[in-house]
């Protein structure tokens, strides 16, 4: 007799869903990381990116990306950087940067022959590749989550979840900017299966101790990822001392095994900088003080007027952490069910570990959102201390178990079979509204330029920094610029640049400094991360001394055909000026660049 169970056993619905799921992946991933992809536009992705190229080239978790705070750091530091060449970075975490490397070291990113841009491509290969590399990470989230999901819940809200996940634009901008937090996802996620797992075994009467230091053990790996993850970490701890037996023990453990791990890189900062946090707990500046950009620019930081505002310390941070709660939708990547979890620790669900492990989600998100309070966050768009998107796949699990547990209420979805899914067709349309709309004029934009792409412009130009002073040799490898744009120039020009200082004595000092080092200032560039769309109020307060420098290609552009300058006539300056008295444009009067050698004049 011929066996028939197996086949009639396929649940067709079921493959025809993953089908479509899986097709559906595979064109997302190809049309935004090919079609749709405009190259990396975050700083700090760029940055990131640089150091991870030198890593690749062995030559340690070094810089091209000068910060003055850096430098001034590195003076007072027991192992002292020579000079500005291989200057050690102590702003990242290492994790993404060695991910990125192992990558870089396969393809030889360190070649610049290899990967240089060529005639007429706007955007820049290996962009491409670490926005490839963030989306690996991605797609392995969503199967992750899946796992998990299935795991608490059932087959169907872990199906939602991922195509929610899948649909997100947040996720996906995340994915393509270069920043870490696709790999952070990933981490977070695998925390997650775990420490339920653990969770499951606490139900279960046994000892939770394997699965619970899993969970840890991925949170540490967070946390050398992006060092504002320690705040996730501290929410972990407490739980894991509340609700695992013995108590205490599991977060003694995680504590044992987070200082040991990190102790390298921490001592690594401390050699480099003095402070086992280096340049990265200037970020605090963004929290609690006049911004993260300005303070990096004051080599002498602690007389600027840029100071912590630490009046009132306590009620700022709380109520900057209460306002986050405004806008959770877009912190959670638009996904319509996720803020709905905040209801569901109201409802009484019947199976224990699903109650219990919402109280560890909690734990995490209030002490993540109280560390996001302290060193800044921004719902506008990508922001590096952004990991609130690191709860959204969870939570949008418990938010869709309440909606479906109130939905399967209603007594006219019972009587129409129709209706049943009808809530999560609502809640994808719904959170992929943005992806779906926004997707259309890219698509338009990308078939129209093809290979070329399209450069995010402005105020990031792959092409002419590429092209202008790495692939021309107009800065040699001993040189280095001064711009507004410093993690640019060291990735597209691969050229040591310093960030431009606020005041002139700054200026002169660093100046000196390379010139003493052999390795002198060349030139000066300006971009329109400097003058984009700030008000001249914005660009003074920013910018200080430099202001004139700042607005000279406005000025000129704006009183032509005479082109007036400002940067030649400020008395603060002139000396800067007429040292670096050669002006040749980059492209037109938005990017120009001020040399101390003979080039050609602005057309």
């Amino acid at each position: 007799m011929i066996n028939t169970s197996s086949s009639s056993e396929i649940d067709a619905p079921a493959l025809v869903r993953k089908i479509l799921f899986f097709l559906l992946m595979i064109t997302l991933t190809l049309g935004n990381v090919f079609l749709l992809f405009r190259g990396l536009n975050s700083a700090e992705a760029m940055d990131q990116a640089q150091i991870a190229r030198q890593i690749a080239r062995n030559e340690g978790i070094t810089t091209k990306f000068i910060r003055p705070v850096a430098y001034e750091q590195s003076k007072r530091a027991p192992d002292a950087n020579a000079g500005f060449m291989n200057f050690r970075d102590t702003f990242h975490a290492p994790l993404n940067l060695f991910v990125n490397a192992a990558v870089f070291k396969f393809i030889d990113a360190g070649n610049n022959e290899k990967w240089k841009i060529k005639k007429d491509e706007m955007v820049y290969n290996l962009d491409r590749v670490v926005a490839g590399v963030a989306t690996m990470f991605f797609l392995l989230s969503i199967g992750v989550n899946y796992l998990l999901l299935s795991r608490i819940f059932d087959g169907k809200i872990a199906g939602v979840t991922a195509l929610l996940m899948l649909c997100c634009e947040l996720m996906w901008n995340f994915s393509l900017c270069g920043l870490p937090q696709m790999l952070m996802l990933f981490l977070f996620s695998s925390a997650m299966y775990f420490a339920y797992r653990a969770v499951e075994y606490t139900q279960e009467g046994r000892l939770p101790l394997t699965p619970a230091l899993l969970a840890g053990l991925c949170l540490i790996l967070l946390v050398l990822t992006h060092w504002i993850c320690v705040w996730i970490l501290i929410g972990y701890l407490i739980f894991a001392a509340i609700a695992f037996r013995p108590r205490g023990l599991v977060s003694l453990l995680v504590i044992i095994l987070a200082a040991l791990i990190c102790a390298a890189p921490l001592y690594r900062n401390y050699q480099a900088s003095g402070s086992v946090m280096g340049t990265a707990f200037m970020v605090i500046y963004s929290g609690l003080g006049d911004g993260e950009d300005s303070a990096m620019r004051v080599p002498d930081f602690s007389s600027d007027d840029s100071n912590l505002r630490l009046d009132g310390l306590i009620m700022k941070i709380i109520r900057t952490t209460i306002l986050q709660g405004t806008d959770i939708l877009p912190f959670l990547g638009s996904i319509f069910a996720a803020p709905l979890f905040f209801l569901a620790l109201l409802h009484p669900f019947k199976r224990v570990p699903i109650a219990r492990f919402r109280w560890c989600i909690l734990l995490m998100w209030l002490f993540a959102a109280l560390g996001m309070s302290i060193f800044g966050v921004s719902a506008d768009g990508t922001h590096p201390n952004q990991i609130h998107i690191l709860f959204a796949p969870i939570m949008t699990a418990y938010g869709l178990a309440l909606i479906s547990i109130l939905w399967n209420r209603l007594e006219f979805v019972a009587t129409v079979p129709l209706l049943q899914n009808a809530h999560h067709i609502l809640v994808i349309l719904l959170s992929a509204a943005p992806l779906l709309l926004g997707s259309f004029n890219m698509a338009r934009y990308g078939l129209v330029r093809g290979e070329k792409g399209l450069p995010h412009w402005p105020p990031y130009y792959p092409a002419g920094l590429n092209t202008y002073f790495d692939q021309n040799n107009m800065v040699a490898k001993d040189q280095i610029l001064i711009t507004d744009q410093p993690w640019a120039v060291a990735w597209y020009a691969d050229r040591v640049a310093i960030w431009i200082p606020k005041k002139v004595k700054g200026f002169d000092e660093l100046e000196s400094v390379a010139a003493n080092m052999k390795t002198p200032v060349v030139g000066l560039l300006i971009t329109p991360s400097s003058h984009g769309s700030r008000s001249i109020v914005e660009i003074t307060k920013q910018f200080g001394d430099f202001t004139s420098l700042i607005i000279d290609g406005r000025s000129y552009q704006s009183t032509m055909p005479q082109g007036v300058t400002l940067f030649d006539k400020d008395p603060k300056v002139t000396p800067i000026a007429n040292k670096y008295r050669y002006r040749a444009s980059i492209l037109g009067y938005d990017m120009i660049y001020y040399s101390n050698l003979p080039l050609r004049s602005v057309q």
